[in-house]
Order: structure tokens, then C-alpha cells, then sequence
């Protein structure tokens, strides 16, 4: 396939974002450019680098530059028991749909949360996250954007996120209307699931794919397994597969990039970039 990795011929999720943090050695200018120079289309923001440069500003510069914002990482950490702490993440997700809707993109990106310190109740957590949902999604669709359950591998269970499956985060989805709450499929914490396929079925016939994201999946984890993400090709997941069956579930959206590795970020950030246009051509397209 000749197309560019940011080309206005692209169609669906031929079309590649890359977020923030996947290149976070770069200010949001250079980033900008870089997508530029590399004939990327998208981006996908962090709140922290957004707030630093601006929310006006940063919609602004990606504009200006002509470029999608596909998602806003990220809102969620909704399973707190304590009520005043339950108050406060309401209050920091509020924010975050407001800064959402404020760099012009309509996918904001949940982790949900794990379990409070001497808590073991999964089931009661998540359900903590469907209060909070109750209240989060209503606000969020006022202001033109959806909220995007992302489940994480059961590894980050305890500390991270209690909604380990795309089955589970479905759950949750289905209990609001799809165009306020959606799930987000990441190859990272899905690849190993083989009840995923059928749920990603589940999710397009519902229109709740929300957001397509990559990252590969390599061992030995290194001791922070947080950024254990690979690059893409050099590890396990086998990226052309998720792409087709996203797209046979009927996703047509954009397909965002998303690695946290220190060895990428140690790296000149226009090169890491490029390479990563580079490796989505070769490995998912």
C-alpha cells in the first residue's frame, strides 16, 4: 500500500495519530511539526502538557497546523470510596471534558481506577466507576464529546484499573447511550484476550469503538511495566489482525499510536517519530 501514513487519501483507519506521549521528549510545537514534516494527520493529547502550554493555545497550534486531535488522555480514577475524594475526581474528570471539548476533540480517555488501599471488592469498584458514569456522561454530551472506557491488562488491576477486559468495559458502556459512552480498543492490553474478537464485534455493532490504539507488546517486561510498550514490530501483537477486525466491526476512525517506552523517549523525537510512521506502514497498513 503506497499511502502516507497522514495522507487525505487514507481511509478509516489507514489514517495515523500519534500521541503525545509516544514522542513526550517534544514540546507541543515540535511536535506539531514533526507531524508536519511526516504527513501525520493526528494527535493524541495529554492533559499535562495541554495545561502547561494552554488549552486556547494548544487548539490554536493544532489547527493552525491543520491537524486532528483524535483523544485527550485522560480522565477516569473513579473508584474512590472515600466521598470527598469521590467529589474530587468528579470534579478533575468535569475538568477534563472541558479541556477536551476545549483542544476540539470528542473522545476523551478513561482509566477507570483500581482498587482504594485494603479494598477487594472488583465488583463493587466497578460499579463505583457506573455512579460515576451516571453523572459524567450527561455533562460530557452537553459539550460535544464521549467518554471512552479503556480497559487495561488485568496486570494493572489493582492499582490502575479494575476493567480488565473489553467485555467488562462494555458492560459499563452499554448501560449509557453509545454516542455518550464508548470503549477504547488498545492492542497493548487486549492482544492476549481471545474472547477480544467477538467483544470488538460487540462494540461496532453497537457503534461503542470509541478509539484504535496500538503499541506492541515485548518481554521481558522491563520493572516499571507501565512503559513496557514496544514499538510496533517488535514484539508479539499482530497489528494488520486488530486493524482488520476493527475495521470489519465498522470502526472508521482514526488509528493513534501510543507507546510509553524510555528507550523511544532517550531518542531524538523527530527520528522516534518518523520511524514510528515508518513501522505503521510496515506493520499495519
Amino acid at each position: 500500500m503506497t499511502l502516507s501514513a497522514g495522507s487525505s487519501g487514507a481511509a478509516g483507519s489507514d489514517r495515523l495519530s500519534i500521541n503525545q506521549e509516544t514522542v513526550k521528549q517534544l514540546s507541543l510545537p515540535e511536535l506539531v511539526r514533526a507531524c508536519e514534516e511526516s504527513d501525520i494527520g493526528g494527535v493524541g493529547l495529554w492533559r499535562a502538557p495541554v495545561q502547561r502550554y494552554g488549552v486556547e493555545a494548544t487548539a490554536r497550534l493544532v489547527r493552525d497546523a491543520g491537524l486532528t486531535v483524535t483523544s485527550l488522555c485522560r480522565g477516569g480514577f473513579l473508584t474512590a470510596t472515600d466521598p470527598a475524594a469521590r467529589r474530587e475526581a468528579l470534579d478533575d474528570n468535569r475538568a477534563a471534558v472541558d479541556e477536551a471539548a476545549g483542544v476540539g476533540t470528542d473522545t476523551l480517555v478513561l482509566v477507570s481506577g483500581g482498587l482504594p488501599d485494603g479494598d477487594r471488592d472488583l465488583n463493587g469498584a466497578r460499579e463505583r466507576i457506573a455512579d460515576a458514569l451516571a453523572e459524567l456522561a450527561p455533562y460530557a454530551a452537553d459539550r460535544g464529546v464521549r467518554l471512552a472506557i479503556e480497559p487495561l491488562h488485568p496486570m494493572f488491576a489493582s492499582d490502575r484499573c479494575v476493567v480488565s477486559t473489553l467485555g467488562q468495559a462494555l458492560d459499563l458502556a452499554e448501560r449509557f447511550p453509545a454516542e455518550q459512552v464508548g470503549v477504547v480498543v488498545d492492542t497493548y492490553h487486549v492482544w492476549w484476550d481471545d474472547r477480544a474478537p467477538a467483544q470488538i464485534d460487540r462494540a461496532g455493532g453497537s457503534g461503542r469503538i470509541a478509539a484504535f490504539q496500538l503499541a506492541d507488546w515485548c518481554t521481558p517486561l522491563p520493572a516499571g511495566v507501565l512503559l513496557g510498550r514496544g514499538q510496533l514490530g517488535d514484539g508479539s501483537v499482530d497489528f494488520r489482525y486488530w486493524r482488520d477486525r476493527v475495521v470489519a466491526a465498522g470502526y472508521t476512525g482514526w488509528t493513534e499510536v501510543e507507546i510509553f517506552n524510555e528507550a523511544l523517549w532517550a531518542r531524538d523525537g523527530r527520528e522516534a517519530l518518523a520511524e514510528t510512521a515508518e513501522r505503521f506502514r510496515a506493520h499495519v497498513l
